[in-house]
């Protein structure tokens, strides 16, 4: 291939490392409203009134909205296909507010300083109401997160909100409790893990404006257009025809601008005034307000024999979707979906339960990992304490019964591994380390001990049955081609991967393929960039494009050289008729598809797919620990991914890197924690702590390419599995350093120095 697997680069990197205006704030007009919104102190409570008359004296302050003035229409703001699992329990703004940072009215105003001193004069009269901020406590309370008679779940998850409840679902195969009885070693664990916040560079930002149409134009740092449409209209009451929605460059969303944050209110603004407006949140409301990881408690139970045989694995996850459902339902599914398969080669039987539970904090939502992240911690965590209690080694308790090429995976919907080099990554990922030669630990003699952990990860590559994306191509009058697409660019180099999918298709260089995207006037029907289906999906619909696209070149050139299509070969560069070696240039086809010409050079594709083939991973980490601070420094990290064909190797390097980055980050030191009334205490970066490059060690990374026969040149996924293995692997590390297990995440200095969980 002279495309695929090339190391292009990023078709945005010029543009972005010179400063050019690129995201939403660089574009909105300059006579922009600034919408702010104010927000409740409160974590439960009735709005009982609010008083803004002297807001509206302030020069320069457009317009207040309440409760009393928007539509009373309920939707979800989870960015899914629809009918979406997550409930539909969100108003543009409601009389009860049900966590400290709800919006209780939207400001818009000429300039900031007249909007910030109208939101300080606004006078808010509450009815305060007991807080419900134990999720452990939260079905069957007397206390209802939502009590309302229009709240509405639309895909039969198990939901009741007079319970508190946002889903409850049960999956399985075979007997556990029988196997589990019959095994000679059962353990049962429970990990905690806390809600972790993105943290992405650029805040969450809408700006909107009426066209010459008198339609209201979207624009959004979002990974979802085609839902963001979906879910304004809904919310406002209006035609989906009346919205067009689009994104610029993303400054990093990793799954939460999978929710529409910002995207309801400056709409609503700009309906109303018919002025154009934006909202820039601040970093303190992207962290008060945004759409954190869930909190999950996973309990889990596995059953094996004493030489190594895992037979049974039983995993209970309860989840805190905090005030709103957003992405409850599914994260929790995907908690055992995404980890138990892990060990299909000898498993008799399994079962996964989860709970969904409301409460009155911040509402949580889409992060990379999506639920899988929680699950894989605590089930590589009760692994490698079973190798422990076996004396066995954890490396060889998984090659005892990891899953293979080839295996039927009941615990992942049946479906065949038909790509898979997870056995290989893990020997791969040991070697790079050193385990043989450094496992468990090594007492430096200075204070210092060296440790060595070990973990696995799967993911998916789409929503199996669900997701659709979709390409058109077209060829330009100089023999150039434009790409449009709907999938969202947002650091991950998806311009550029799809490019060169179209550009290995056509004979040409990525140069030569031009994408523009994200739109939903121009762009053909995406789900979006979520669940890691881009370069699966709609990759795939990017070379049935191209491939259609090709044909009709050949019809053309047949007509122009006289020949019958079968007898004409296109090289990227020329159409030859092979019989006489006349030939005609792609230039010159572009140029007759304008003039006397009944074949559209232009085609769109769309791609679905029965099946999510999983990518897999293997992390190996070294680490040195301070026995008396607690302080952990990560010496070296080896990670070994299957992602099928690798289609850029330095973008899937920085996958993987940025990746175990924020794993890093979860795992020592992030935790969203509340107040004993339910205000959040790390709004700031300064109070949130995320590691630095310094903090994260060295890393190594490596492929080992399987070819998936369902994607396009063989490929899988990479975006989400790179986050889900530095949890367990530096774990294990610690446990061998210190003889303690730690199943609360983060592990800080602090625990470790103390010998506490």
């Amino acid at each position: 291939m002279r495309e695929v697997g090339k190391r292009e680069r990023k078709k945005d990197a010029i543009a972005l490392v010179t400063g050019q205006p690129v995201y939403v704030d660089d574009l909105a007009p300059k006579e922009c409203l600034v919408v702010k919104l104010l927000r409740s102190p409160h974590a439960n409570a009735i709005v009982e009134d609010v008083n803004y008359a002297a807001a509206l004296k302030i020069p320069g302050i457009e317009a207040v909205y309440t409760w009393k003035d928007v539509p009373k229409n309920r939707f979800a703001t989870a960015g899914q296909t629809y009918p979406e699992w997550s409930p539909y329990d969100h108003l543009i703004l409601d009389q009860h507010v049900r966590f400290v940072g709800d919006p209780v009215a939207i400001v818009a105003g000429e300039n900031e300083a007249c909007v910030d001193k109208a939101l300080r004069v606004i006078r808010v009269k509450y009815q305060v109401l007991p807080a419900l901020l134990d999720y452990h406590e939260a079905i069957d309370n007397e206390i209802l997160v939502h009590p309302e008679d229009n709240w509405e779940s639309r895909f039969p998850v198990g939901a009741d909100n007079r319970r508190n409840l946002c889903a409850h679902m049960e999956d399985g195969d075979g007997d556990v409790e029988a196997v589990l009885e019959d095994c000679e070693v059962k353990l049962t664990r429970t990990y905690h893990v806390p809600a972790v916040n993105q943290a992405m560079m650029e805040t969450f930002r809408t700006y909107c404006y009426i066209d010459t149409y008198g339609r209201l134009v979207v624009v959004s740092s979002t990974q979802i257009v085609f839902h963001v449409r979906r879910i304004v209209s809904t919310a406002l009451g209006i035609p989906r025809a009346k919205v067009r929605a689009m994104k610029p460059r993303i400054g990093g969303g990793f799954g939460a601008k999978q929710t529409v944050v910002t995207e309801i209110y400056p709409a609503f603004v700009t309906w109303m005034t018919k002025k154009p407006s934006k909202l820039i949140y601040t970093r303190k409301e992207s962290q008060i307000a945004g759409s954190p990881r869930h909190e999950m408690d996973v309990r889990v139970s596995i059953g094996a024999d004493r030489d190594g045989t895992i037979r049974a694995i039983d995993l209970y996850n309860l989840s805190n979707t905090g005030a709103y459902g957003d992405h409850g339902p599914t994260t929790a599914g995907l908690t055992g979906h995404k980890a138990i398969p892990l060990y299909t080669a000898n498993l008799e039987a399994f079962r996964h339960v989860f709970d969904v539970v409301y409460t009155n904090q911040l509402a949580t939502g889409a992060y990379r990992g999506y639920g899988a992240t929680q699950g894989i911690f605590a089930l590589e965590s009760i692994v490698n304490e079973l190798a422990t209690v076996l004396h066995m080694d954890p490396v060889e308790l998984r090659l005892k019964n990891v899953v293979r090429e080839k295996m039927l995976m009941p615990a992942y919907f049946g479906e065949v591994a038909e790509s898979c080099r997870l056995d290989e990554c893990l020997v791969r990922a040991c070697e790079m380390i050193g385990w043989k030669e450094k496992y468990p630990a090594r007492d430096m003699g200075n204070g210092k001990v060296r440790a060595v952990g070990v973990g696995m990860a799967m993911q998916g590559s789409c929503i199996s049955n669900v997701d659709v994306g979709s390409a058109t191509i077209m060829l330009n009058e100089d023999g150039t081609y434009k790409l449009a697409i709907a999938a969202a660019d947002m650091g991950t180099g998806c311009d550029t991967i799809l490019a060169q999918m179209a550009a290995e298709c056509l004979h040409v260089t990525t140069d030569e393929i031009f994408v523009s995207g994200a739109d939903t006037d121009s762009s053909p029907y995406d789900s979006g960039s979520y669940a890691s289906s881009t370069t699966y999906i709609t990759g795939q619909a990017v070379v049935k494009a191209a491939t259609e696209l090709e044909k009709r070149i050949c019809q053309v050139a047949a007509g122009m050289l006289e020949c019958d299509p079968e007898d004409v070969e296109f090289d990227g560069r020329k159409a030859t008729d092979v019989k006489t070696g006349k030939s005609v240039t792609s230039e010159e086809i572009g140029y007759k598809a304008q003039v006397c010409n009944k074949i559209a050079l232009q085609v769109t594709e769309s791609h679905s797919s029965p099946v999510s083939p999983p990518p897999y991973m293997a992390g190996a980490v070294e680490i040195e620990l301070d026995k008396e601070t607690g302080h952990v420094e990560i010496l070296d990290y080896a990670a070994v991914v299957d992602c099928g064909t690798v289609v850029n190797p330095n973008l899937a390097t920085v996958q993987v890197e940025g990746g175990l980055g924020q794993g890093i980050g979860m795992t020592l030191y992030e935790n969203i924690q509340y107040t004993e009334k339910g205000k959040l205490r790390n709004s700031s970066l300064m109070q949130y702590k995320i590691p630095t490059r310094q903090d994260m060690g060295h890393f190594r990374v490596e492929f080992k390419p399987s070819f998936e026969p369902t994607g396009p040149f063989g490929v899988k996924s990479i975006g989400e599995i790179v986050i889900n293995t530095p949890a367990p692997a530096l774990a294990h590390a610690i446990y061998n350093a210190t003889g303690v297990w730690h199943r609360n995440l983060p592990i800080t200095s602090e625990k470790i120095a103390l010998g506490t969980d």
